[in-house]
């Protein structure tokens, strides 16, 4: 009886709090049918698919804007077309001895919500109210590495700066960090992606509308 009451007292004003920008992201048993549906819809782990990828997912760390954990496992997923055309990028990287090093991909909703109540600057982070390309598995976060060394290609800003120098439009005077952004937003413009106005390392996948945004735990599709 007291459970019954819970459900029908407190259970709304819980989905009320989830739900509170107005957007109802699509649950893992939903996604389940979408992918029998539509197996292109599949999340896929980068780690598995991809050869020689490394990742270095920030917000499974405190080393991110937030300064907290966001996530309890460190992976990178992204939908089937989008690993898939990642997949060639990371091929065609390497003929220039360089290879992908990713900070982050499918980033589930309740993230989105959480980065926005810390920092509401929409030139930066995904508005809630109609969620981000990485809650749709279809954006990743990313840099190269020196395939020789492992160490990171000088780039204009750290990652998951708010400066208008991670800007891909912003002027860069350093020839090398110019030749490095010049390489990682050509190639993954090649296969298919759009580097963000505002963010160096953000590349959204061309036909991301496609895809529904979503609110699945890591855990949830191991």
């Amino acid at each position: 009886m007291k459970y019954a009451w819970y459900l029908f007292v407190c259970f709304p004003v819980l989905l009320q709090a989830q739900y509170k920008y107005g957007l109802t992201p699509v649950t893992l048993q939903q996604y389940q049918q979408q992918v029998k549906a539509n197996p292109e819809k599949e999340l896929v782990n980068l780690a598995s698919t991809i050869p020689g990828i490394v990742l270095d997912i920030r917000y499974a760390t405190t080393n991110n804007f937030t300064g907290e954990v966001i996530y309890t496992l460190s992976r990178a997923y992204a939908r089937k077309p989008v690993a898939e055309a990642l997949k060639k990028a990371q091929e065609e990287f390497s003929r220039h001895g360089v290879g992908i090093k990713v900070y982050d991909g499918y980033r589930p909703y309740s993230a989105t919500v959480k980065f926005y109540e810390v920092y509401r600057d929409t030139t930066y982070v995904a508005s809630p109210y109609k969620g981000s390309r990485h809650n749709r598995g279809c954006a990743i976060d990313m840099t190269l590495v020196d395939l020789k060394t492992g160490e990171e290609l000088k780039m204009p800003t750290e990652y998951d700066s708010f400066k208008k120098e991670a800007w891909p439009t912003t002027p860069v005077k350093d020839p090398v960090i110019k030749k490095n952004r010049d390489l990682i937003i050509s190639i993954m413009h090649k296969h298919g992606f759009k580097v963000n106005a505002s963010e160096w390392w953000h590349f959204d996948f061309n036909g991301w509308q496609k895809f529904e945004v979503m609110d699945i735990d890591f855990e949830e599709l191991e």
